[in-house]
């Protein structure tokens, strides 16, 4: 296969697959049911015009119908007054309107035939027409239907190209969230262990800050020293036989221990 003609291959499917896309079938078989009613429109009138052509074909055989009847009268009236050489003109008149009366039956008859052809086929495409308009709805009001669903079922399970949009702006509104959150987490850490001086708020100086931390561990000892004073002097004493302590070395070792926290 030369180049040329796989590259016209190649456009005619590209092409196919462009209009197969953009075919929307409510509009083609709208477009078919517009020509079918032309075409039903342009027979019915051609009936039209062959009944129109047969009855003018009728009165001119009612016109010549009158002149051979008149032709005949005349003739019977020269007989009768002895004018026989008028009587034979009058029946040679006659025999010529005979012969075109002849002539135009014939023409009657054929433009009568047509038109009885074309009345019944205008009778039968209308019914074709008819019961293509129907099915024509069906298949639209199906088609709808079926166009709406695929809708409906792609916006749920988020393929469709909106959905699909819409899905990507919440992942990025999600994701730019979760930025600043962890932002503004770190900010509060660094703020908290003074490896950023907050501006806003006036800032705290590195030695209030040093003073701050050795108040809070003196807190925290004076805490630890008032809860071992209060276990000792909740622990059951021992019996002074038995090796058990004196109320005075029971004091004792408290006091110590309150000394030693001091």
């Amino acid at each position: 296969m030369s180049v040329m003609k796989r590259v016209s291959l190649i456009f005619r499917a590209k092409a196919d697959k462009a209009l197969d896309r953009m075919e929307d079938p409510r509009e083609t078989l709208d477009y078919s049911y517009k020509q079918q009613v032309e075409m039903l429109t342009r027979v019915k009138r051609g009936v039209a015009d062959v009944a129109t052509s047969r009855k003018r074909v009728e009165l001119q055989m009612n016109a010549l119908q009158k002149e051979i009847n008149k032709r005949d009268t005349q003739a019977r009236d020269a007989l009768s007054k002895g004018r026989e050489d008028l009587a034979r003109a009058a029946l040679q008149n006659k025999a010529q309107l005979q012969g075109q009366y002849t002539d135009l039956d014939a023409q009657f008859a054929s433009l009568q035939e047509q038109e009885e052809k074309l009345t019944l086929a205008a009778q039968r495409l209308d019914s074709k027409v008819q019961a293509f308009r129907t099915r024509k709805e069906t298949i639209k009001a199906t088609y709808t239907a079926a166009e709406a669903q695929t809708r409906i079922n792609e916006a749920f399970s988020g393929i469709s190209e909106e959905m699909g949009d819409v899905g990507l702006a919440i992942q990025r509104a999600e994701d730019k969230t979760a930025q600043m959150q962890a932002r503004a987490g770190a900010i509060d850490e660094l703020l908290a262990s003074g490896a950023l001086e907050d501006h806003v708020s006036g800032g705290t100086d590195q030695i209030q800050a040093e003073l701050d931390k050795i108040g809070a561990g003196t807190e925290v000892e004076s805490e630890l020293a008032r809860m071992k004073g209060e276990i000792a002097a909740s622990a059951p004493k021992q019996i002074e036989g038995n090796g058990a302590a004196s109320p005075q070395q029971e004091a004792a070792p408290a006091e110590q221990q309150a000394g030693d926290g001091a």
